[in-house]
Formats: structure tokens, C-alpha cells, sequence
């Protein structure tokens, strides 16, 4: 039986294809985390702009639950990759983008496992 699909969620951050790692280490030689958008969006929204995960749920059309399991990937994922001198890679995820008002589908559907 295969998983359950991923809801779309509301993305407002544009960053497929950018990663962060640390500086004198070449991308060729270093492990890859990737993280989605959906996960740098909730960061976003409950780390840097301060809602609460219901908030961020809301806004993101996702329930706080779902909020707080991509949370907690999320940032263990970060963790990690500082912690242990890895590059963070921006991948796409199933994420409606928000565009002047208007909802957006993202061309690219991955599904995690």
C-alpha cells in the first residue's frame, strides 16, 4: 500500500535550487540535506515572524499538527547540518505558491517518504 498523499501547502518562499553550507568546503565533497519548502515556510512563519503553529497552519491551509511534524523535521534537519558541517539543499515540495494574491500550483510534486 503506497503512503497517503501530501495536502498542498501555502509556500511563499522562493527557494528551489539554493543551498547553505559551510565556507572552504567544496558542494562536491560535502553531504546534502535537503530541506523543503514547506519546512523553511513554517520555520519562517513560528521562528522568525513569531505565530503559533495554528497560525502558521492557517495560514499555510494545513492543520497545527501538520505544522508541528514538518517543524520538527524541519529543525532537526538544521540542526544537523550545522552541527555536523553539512550543506542545506532547497528542494520543491507540494506547496500552493501564493503570487500577488493569487494561488499558484508548483510545477514539481515530490513525495517524501
Amino acid at each position: 500500500m503506497s503512503p497517503r498523499s501530501k495536502k498542498e501547502r501555502i509556500c511563499s518562499c522562493p527557494l528551489k535550487g539554493k543551498a547553505f553550507k559551510p565556507t572552504g568546503i567544496p558542494m562536491t565533497a560535502i553531504e546534502r540535506i535537503p530541506l523543503y519548502k514547506d519546512e523553511v515556510e513554517a520555520l519562517k512563519l513560528c521562528d522568525l515572524d513569531g505565530l503559533t503553529q495554528a497560525e502558521a497552519g492557517r495560514k499555510m491551509g494545513v492543520s497545527r499538527g501538520t505544522v508541528q511534524r514538518i517543524l520538527s523535521g524541519a529543525r532537526r534537519k538544521t540542526a544537523m547540518a550545522i552541527a555536523e558541517c553539512k550543506a542545506i539543499v532547497l528542494e520543491e515540495t507540494i506547496c500552493k505558491q501564493e503570487v500577488n494574491n493569487e494561488s499558484m500550483f508548483s510545477s514539481k510534486r515530490h513525495f517524501r517518504t
